[in-house]
């Protein structure tokens, strides 16, 4: 992942933000110190985004044993990490923005959806943990029991993230408002497993939408005749689990170490965008028999 293209396609998004933010700003008509910042906005997003691509498990040791280390040539005014940790929440705005504006890519007509257990907290210890409470909530997957959020993603045939929505741990995938949300601006065909089998009513609600959700059917339902490229979709659902795994194992998404909420949320939304950045993704590509069937 490369520093110099991330800090510059920042760079120029941080420019025209700050410059809207400041004109729309609203005070309360009392003047207000302003410290000045050594290291400017696209520098602090920089730094939190290309954190995901160096392997640290920790966000401490990343800055003082890499940034502070390898990349004083890159960031001429490093502040301390203590620092570094206040100046990070400023950036959780434009973090947002910069994924809504430029880190989702378009609906190419065949999407994948699929959900990620987020666990904040070991089973053992959810009773004592407080950082989440109220927040936080257990939930199953395939795997066992998880204490902490779920990631809903859809990515479109080329492996890029068309659209997510965190929830707490025991939403289900196939939730009317978390679909609704998640395929407002989707079209085509939507493939998922059998999580996301959902009643004829909403179907229909989706379909009207020009959303076709094909999923896989339980073994107590009644087989149906499915189309050809149907078929062949369902077969490559396993692209988004590559997903999956590229942002649990690749980009450390998944940790139990936050010690604040907004330090959570700072730390998905940059590694959504740090996988935007990643130049090879699992995608259907190769697969031209299955695009032209399908769109």
């Amino acid at each position: 992942m490369p520093l110099i293209e991330i800090f510059c396609e920042i760079d120029d998004f941080c420019k025209q933000f700050e410059k809207e933010f400041d004109k729309n700003l609203l005070t309360d008509g009392f003047g207000k110190r302003n410290r000045i910042i050594s290291l400017n906005l696209s520098e602090i997003m920089t730094i939190c985004i290309y954190y995901h691509s160096t392997g640290y498990k920790t966000f401490k040791d990343y800055y003082e044993k890499h940034v502070k280390i390898y990349m004083t040539s890159e960031f001429h005014n490093l502040v301390s990490y203590n620092r570094m940790l206040e100046l990070r929440k400023k950036a959780f705005l434009p973090l947002v923005i910069f994924l809504q504006l430029k880190g989702l890519n378009a609906c190419s007509g065949v999407s994948y959806i699929d959900s990620f257990s987020l666990n904040v907290s070991h089973n053992r210890r959810i009773y004592s943990h407080k950082v989440f409470k109220g927040l936080a909530q257990r939930g199953k997957t395939s795997v066992g029991w998880f204490y902490g959020f779920k990631v809903h993603i859809i990515i479109n045939h080329r492996g890029e993230i068309t659209s997510f929505y965190i929830t707490p741990g025991n939403v289900s995938d196939n939730n009317e408002k978390v679909l609704i949300k998640l395929t407002k601006n989707l079209f085509g065909k939507l493939f998922g497993d059998r999580g996301y089998i959902v009643n004829q009513k909403l179907f229909e609600k989706l379909y009207i939408n020009g959303i076709h959700l094909v999923t896989k059917i339980r073994k107590n339902m009644k087989n149906i005749l499915m189309p050809l490229s149907d078929k062949l979709g369902l077969r490559k659902r396993g692209t988004i689990e590559s997903v999956g795994g590229i942002l649990k194992e690749g980009l450390s998404l998944e940790h139990s170490r936050h010690r604040s909420v907004l330090g959570f949320f700072i730390h998905v939304i940059s590694t959504l965008i740090a996988y935007q950045f990643r130049p090879n993704k699992p995608s259907i590509m190769g697969n031209s028999e299955l695009l032209e069937l399908s769109i």
